[in-house]
């Protein structure tokens, strides 16, 4: 009897899970498949994660059936010695997580950067308090815009709509929108806009076309309400037992890869939706679609900014606060800082 390949992958993936790991070896858990846009860079990062002595065993959440949600947890268990993480999408274990990339904050890729710098230290202290892991590499896909397969002109036609959300704060602006968000992971995104179950997704254009989301959408708004940040986080026990030079060499190898995906999400973007929007499409992982692109309008771009400042932040600031004494002025000391923002405590 032939055991399907599934089961077969599964199968050694968890005899790997149960072997003793030595110093070296690192079990990586990740979610960029052959036709993600940052493919090319984690492979390379892996490549030279071998080339310097590690003996990487690769995998992929969509391989093996498992939830990007649970991804802290399952670094922090030992599960895995690193994984990539949806940081909104695992916020859910931990609100403050969030505070990196809180929607209508960080609207473009250097003010994001500038905000991601400045929440590294204490987003780095907070995981490895509450979780026991370590962020080696924070990276955006890109600016997260909107896609839907019904006419639109402007954020008011999303009014009464079901619009796919990742996180807490972008729930909330839909909401203040008229419209219904519906959480869905990435790979459920296409089947329900396909089926109808929603009519809009908010992604970046490079992660849309690659995805395939044109085929089940007509038009894209490209007004970016956040980055969708991302992180390759690390066991901080597998990192501390590593000898000081592998560790130095570990954490060159992280940094060259956020680099790489930093310029990435800010040099393929244009690209990506110019393919998706019957742009000029040069030969590459983008295909050509014929979506229309709506230009975006000043009115939105303050629509936005006004919800970020008088509903997202406050709201997230009160959820984070609970579970996180402190909170709201460890974030006005840095992101809000950096962006000159604040959040008022209540």
């Amino acid at each position: 009897m032939q055991i399907p390949s599934r089961i077969v992958v599964l199968a050694l993936a968890v005899a790997g899970l149960a072997a003793p790991a030595s110093a070296q070896s690192l079990r990586w858990l990740t979610q960029s498949q052959e036709s993600a846009a940052q493919y090319p860079a984690e492979i390379a990062a892996i490549e030279a994660a071998g080339a310097a002595g590690f003996d990487v065993t690769r995998n992929e959440f969509q391989v093996l059936g498992v939830n990007l949600a649970d991804a802290l947890r399952m670094v922090g268990t030992g599960a895995f010695d690193l994984a990539t993480v949806q940081v909104g999408s695992a916020a859910k274990d931990d609100p403050f997580l969030e505070g990196i990339d809180l929607i209508g904050v960080s609207t473009d890729m250097a003010s994001l950067k500038t905000a991601v710098d400045a929440y590294r230290e204490v987003f780095n202290a907070r995981l490895a308090d509450k979780f026991g892991v370590k962020a080696m590499a924070i990276w955006p896909f890109g600016p997260q815009v909107f896609l839907c397969n019904s006419d639109m002109a402007g954020l008011g036609d999303l009014d009464g709509l079901k619009v796919r959300s990742f996180t807490a704060s972008m729930s909330t602006l839909l909401e203040e929108l008229g419209a219904t968000p519906v959480t869905l992971s990435f790979p459920e995104v296409y089947p329900a806009l396909q089926r109808g179950v929603a009519s809009c997704g908010v992604t970046s254009p490079t992660s849309s076309n690659t995805g395939k989301w044109p085929e089940v959408t007509t038009h894209l708004y490209p007004l970016s309400v956040s980055g969708s940040v991302q992180s390759h986080v690390v066991n901080l026990d597998w990192l501390n037992a590593l000898p000081e030079d592998k560790r130095a060499e570990f954490e060159t190898l992280m940094a060259d890869l956020e680099t790489a995906l930093w310029d990435l999400a800010v040099s393929t973007n244009d690209t990506a939706q110019s393919c998706s929007t019957g742009g000029s499409c040069p030969e590459g992982i983008y295909t050509g679609y014929d979506m229309t692109l709506v230009p975006v309008s000043d009115a939105d771009k303050t629509t936005v900014a006004e919800i970020a400042a008088t509903k997202i932040l406050p709201e997230w600031g009160a959820r984070c606060e609970a579970s996180y004494e402190g909170c709201i002025a460890i974030w006005n000391d840095t992101v809000g800082a950096a962006q000159g923002v604040a959040i008022r405590a209540e």
